[in-house]
């Protein structure tokens, strides 16, 4: 299981509710148990203080609050891990992108290779498409898994 009905409806609820901004959040599971997390996206405020170093603000990328990121650290602390790590693209569509990758990688390593990354495709504020994809150790690199919307709800 990837998502359930309830959660794919949540997290395209987030996607199209903060758009044009990109949404982000997570789902951590232990024994069973799942925790749909929803972040806050602050890139718009590492833009603002320095758009040097971070050149893209909120419609083209995702930065998980120093405050969300805390709480994951705790849930993790109490046994849970990553399922479903999310994010939206803004009039884009549902594909892990360079970045994307970049971000989920860690001296050429995955930090979560049992993670699902889901994108959310959002154009003019509709939920385009839904893609998923998953760390592969032969492709040594994260390769879509094809699940549709309506087969993530069963």
């Amino acid at each position: 299981m990837i998502l359930t009905p309830a959660e794919l409806a949540s997290i395209e609820r987030q996607a199209v509710q903060e758009y044009p901004r990109e949404c982000c959040g997570v789902i951590l599971q232990r024994a069973g148990e799942r925790r749909l997390l929803p972040c806050r996206n602050d890139q718009d405020a590492l833009h603002a203080r320095d758009p040097q170093r971070h050149r893209r603000d909120a419609r083209t990328a995702y930065h998980i609050a120093d405050a969300d990121r805390l709480q994951m650290v705790r849930l993790e602390d109490e046994g849970f891990t990553p399922a479903v790590i999310y994010h939206s693209h803004i009039d884009a569509g549902a594909y892990f992108s360079p970045t994307d990758r970049r971000q989920a990688l860690m001296n050429d390593e995955p930090m979560y290779p049992e993670t699902t990354y889901v994108v959310v495709s959002v154009v003019e504020s509709r939920v385009a498409a839904v893609g998923a994809f998953r760390w592969s150790p032969d492709a040594r690199d994260f390769v879509p898994i094809d699940v549709k919307p309506e087969e993530a709800r069963t």
